[in-house]
């Protein structure tokens, strides 16, 4: 009960220290630029907002210097770009209660379900871009320290006495229900789908969390920056990036089954006509699914959506990892319903 009062005055603080944010002077950009949301300043640059989920601030941190320059070559107008992170459900939910978000790049598509839901997103929107609107794609690994004490190899390894785990809380970020489910797929087929059994399992997975953050990034940051827990179950590209960030310090453990996890992008149609920036939001979103845009995002410890470009990455991702997907689960809104609404089954495991 505790943890999820914290979490809803979490959210509330978000949306309205976001809001404020975006009121005042446009806010300011990862690049450490300003300008006003819609029409644009006197210089007539154009201002678009992106709310995004916690470990993508790297990549769009680049990939908005790209998008910049390719709008300038196309149009010949200057766009600057007000960048946001959190828990992508906790992100959803400031956008349902009033952050001006032009575009949302979020973890999965049951967030952006929820603001289309509120009004703000038109219906179709899953179709509205390649691949379900998805330009990337990722899956979930373990990170553990170096030398891997605990001998951990696979998702049984995790429910074992002793070991530590950090993982963020599927009650406000989208990677945490990405974890919960590649864990699931795995005790369902351990135990023939015997659903008490499966429960069982993620009971013992979670009674072994000792932190649970309220999103993937703060999750990395108390088992990398922290040094807490044996095992961090993370995005494969936070994995990646702290392999590169700490040469010699981490090793990535891929399960034997993992997920597919599509991360979403949309339209905020309601607020981007508002701003009068419906074109420029297309073309931002667009542009992900470019060659220059996908090789960036396997630079960033994504999996592009293109496969000639993902195979190019074949020295940085497992491709030969086996994967489920969110429709052997009967997609979103049949697996939110069943694990993630208040009073369902991680409500049940966890003592909610």
């Amino acid at each position: 009960m505790k943890k999820n009062i914290l979490s809803k005055v979490a959210s509330c603080v978000l949306a309205g220290a976001l809001t404020l944010s975006l009121a005042a002077c446009g806010g300011s950009s990862d690049n450490g630029e300003s300008g006003s949301s819609g029409s644009g300043d006197a210089a007539g640059s154009l201002t678009l907002t992106n709310v995004s989920y916690d470990p993508t601030r790297e990549l769009y941190q680049a990939y908005n210097e790209l998008f910049k320059e390719h709008y300038k070559e196309e149009t010949g107008n200057d766009v600057e770009i007000v960048q946001s992170h959190g828990g992508s459900g906790s992100q959803a939910r400031s956008v349902v209660e009033g952050a001006d978000a032009d575009v949302v790049t979020l973890a999965l598509a049951h967030d952006i379900t929820l603001i289309e839901q509120a009004g703000l997103i038109d219906e179709g929107w899953i179709d509205e871009f390649d691949l379900d609107s998805s330009p990337y794609t990722s899956t979930i690994v373990f990170l553990v320290r170096a030398g891997n004490e605990k001998g951990i190899s696979d998702w049984d390894d995790l429910i074992k006495d002793g070991v530590e785990i950090i993982n963020p809380d599927p009650k406000s970020s989208g990677g945490a229900c990405w974890n919960f489910l590649a864990a699931w797929e795995y005790a369902s087929r351990l135990y023939d789908g015997d659903e008490e059994k499966i429960k069982e399992f993620e009971r013992n997975l979670y009674n072994n969390v000792t932190v649970m953050d309220s999103g993937a990034r703060g999750a990395t940051t108390t088992f990398v920056e922290n040094g807490q827990g044996d095992v961090l179950i993370a995005w494969e590209n936070e994995a990646i990036n702290t392999l590169a960030e700490y040469p010699g310090e981490y090793e990535i453990v891929t399960p034997s089954v993992s997920i597919l996890a599509q991360p979403s992008v949309a339209i905020v149609d309601e607020n981007a006509e508002k701003d009068g920036v419906t074109d420029l939001a297309k073309e931002y979103l667009e542009y992900l699914y470019s060659d220059e845009a996908q090789k960036l995002i396997g630079e960033n410890g994504y999996r592009p959506s293109n496969e000639e470009i993902l195979n190019s990455f074949s020295d940085t991702f497992d491709l030969n990892v086996e994967m489920c997907t969110i429709n052997d689960f009967g997609g979103w809104d049949e697996a939110y319903e069943k694990f993630f609404d208040d009073g369902a089954i991680f409500d049940e495991i966890y003592g909610n």
